[in-house]
């Protein structure tokens, strides 16, 4: 009986192909996504022997942004994202512009129509999140105050694309391009953009957040595992297609928020556990598909354009970046991270050069160009988050003007000369004000013992001091924030935030300035909490462990209990 294994023969050559070039990369010592994505050149229909169904490996593209996005939404908050509102939404968007201008520029030098610049420019403005996700996760700083700027960053970035996307057809008569659908005004078509998005929005936060997790506990409740799997999965997927169908949103940023709002449920860890094998799965899929759009031939043909193309992803985009959160007043190891996590192209870049073509505004060369781009970038992206670290040290070493950066004078870098003695000396410096840090304060303002904060959140700091909390901003693992929180002086130094990879700076920094101090640190990691404890002498708790030990207390205590007589 004949089959048709289009299907098939796509997931078995791309995943198979993605297995053997991902491991000779990681033999290299290269990322295994460069393995992915020659795996996709090999099986795409510009290389000799075997073409993989493109259109099959789009549909698996697009399901494994889902699930990542979803993963993602699983890890970022409403309150993460507000937390940063102050920097991603300005940045994001005068980044955006001056991707565009560079982008453009470049196009009209090239003597494109404005059109197709437009539409090159916005192609090359936008980084992908699902790369940006992939490096935060192997950096370990996915949970981080500066993971959360990154995301928080492409995330506006994904808004502004969504409102592009349905901007572009209606507007293609007036670029040069050709018309497609209504021809209504400008003003009718951007409100009822807006509306849609708003709506979308008002929904997931309103209502999804009441419904999602309620029905994830009715799934729970039936004790099956098969079932729970099939909801998270149903969950992503099914909203991402609804939101793209009813409101016009993409598929990636529809996930992103269904992940989001189940974050409210109790089992939110569970979930995330139980979709990650299908989202590795679908991910290696989607670095097969961006592979398979990609013609060699661009590199022997149009060289030096493909260098430009790279330099304004790589170079022109993530300098403006750096320069805006500077300006923003951040420390220039946020300013290099958040300027690395930019410095690519992902899948709003293909969406965008493919409508830009179907509309006639961009030559298929661009989107060549712009595929060759996103190409190079993601293989080269690891690398620019390993040079963040020396290049931090090297220009320390060398730029005054660096180092005048991490020292220049700023309000909330240190205590207002108001500060009460009590919080001076003999206080405790508590590093983080996240969900853990928040419980810890409150149960010091219970016992009326004084504490200083130190917090990267600007806005969170303005809010402390508001309130009359003493906060210092910055980073606890510059000697110079823990020294204008006066930790030469204090009692107790408690390291509360998630991000464990700068404790040790911030332990040496303690235990020099003040040699008795008692240390009491979070940790998610056993390995890390026992090399910790070992190399600190400091009190370290583990999540898990200690929700067991509150647990099997809580179990001794009624069995006792039920155990007396009456």
């Amino acid at each position: 009986m004949p089959h048709s294994v289009s299907l098939i023969n796509t997931i078995a050559a791309g995943l198979g192909l993605a297995l053997v070039f991902g491991f000779l990369a990681a033999r290299l010592r290269l990322p295994a996504l460069v393995g992915y994505l020659l795996a996709g050149v090999i099986i795409g229909p510009f290389t000799p022997g075997f073409v993989a169904d493109a259109g099959i490996a789009a549909q698996l593209a697009e399901i494994g942004v889902m699930l990542l996005m979803f993963g993602v939404g699983l890890h970022f908050s409403l309150d993460d994202l507000l937390a940063v509102r102050k920097i991603a939404l300005p940045g994001a968007l005068a980044q955006i512009g001056v991707a565009t201008l560079l982008g453009g520029g470049l196009a009209m030098w090239w003597g494109w129509s404005p059109g197709a610049a437009l539409v090159f420019g916005l192609a090359l403005s936008v980084a992908s999140t699902v790369v940006l996700l992939r490096a935060l996760e192997s950096l370990g700083i996915l949970d981080s105050f500066t993971g959360r700027i990154a995301i928080g960053w492409l995330v506006v970035e994904d808004l502004a694309m969504v409102l592009v996307l349905v901007l572009m057809p209606p507007l293609a008569g007036t670029l040069g391009g050709a018309q497609s659908g209504p021809s209504d005004p400008l003003w009718q078509t951007l409100g009822l953009t807006l509306l849609q998005v708003g709506g979308f929005v008002a929904l997931m936060l309103v209502v999804g957040r009441r419904v999602f997790p309620w029905i994830l506990w009715q799934v729970t409740r039936t004790g099956s595992r098969e079932l729970f799997t099939l909801c998270v999965v149903a969950a992503a997927v099914s909203i991402a297609f609804a939101s793209a169908a009813l409101f016009g949103v993409s598929f990636a940023l529809g996930a992103f928020f269904a992940g989001m709002v189940m974050r409210e449920s109790q089992f939110s860890h569970r979930a995330a556990q139980e979709s990650l094998p299908l989202r590795d799965a679908f991910a290696v899929l989607f670095f097969v598909s961006v592979g398979m759009l990609f013609d060699p031939s661009v590199l022997i043909e149009r060289p030096l354009q493909v260098l430009a193309v790279v330099l304004v992803i790589v170079l022109g985009k993530s300098l403006a970046a750096c320069a805006l959160v500077l300006v923003f007043r951040y420390p220039l190891g946020t300013a290099l991270t958040v300027s690395a996590s930019l410095a690519q192209i992902g899948e709003f870049s293909f969406i965008l050069a493919g409508l830009g073509v179907s509309l006639g505004l961009l030559p298929v060369e661009g989107q060549s160009l712009v595929l060759a781009g996103a190409l190079i970038s993601i293989a080269t992206n690891p690398l620019w988050f390993s040079l963040i670290g020396p290049m931090q040290k090297w220009l320390h070493a060398h730029s005054s003007f660096a180092r005048g950066l991490e020292s220049r004078d700023d309000p909330l870098a240190e205590l207002p000369m108001t500060t009460e003695a009590r919080y001076l000396s003999r206080q405790v410096v508590l590093v983080g004000y996240g969900r853990v840090g928040r419980r810890i304060a409150s149960e010091l303002d219970a016992h009326d013992i004084p504490y200083v904060v130190a917090e990267q959140n600007r806005e969170l700091v303005e809010k402390l001091r508001e309130a009359g909390t003493p906060a210092v901003w910055g980073d606890a693992a510059d000697p110079a924030v823990l020294i204008q929180a006066h930790i030469a002086r204090a009692r107790v130094l408690v390291v509360a935030t998630p991000d464990a990879m700068n404790v040790r700076q911030m332990m040496e920094t303690a235990r020099t300035l003040n040699p008795t101090i008692q240390t009491v640190i979070r940790s998610h990691n056993e390995h890390e909490a026992k090399l910790l404890t070992q190399e600190t002498s400091a009190t370290v708790f583990l999540g898990e462990h200690e929700l067991a030990q509150a647990m099997a207390r809580d179990v001794v205590q009624r069995a006792v209990s039920m155990a007396a007589p009456a």
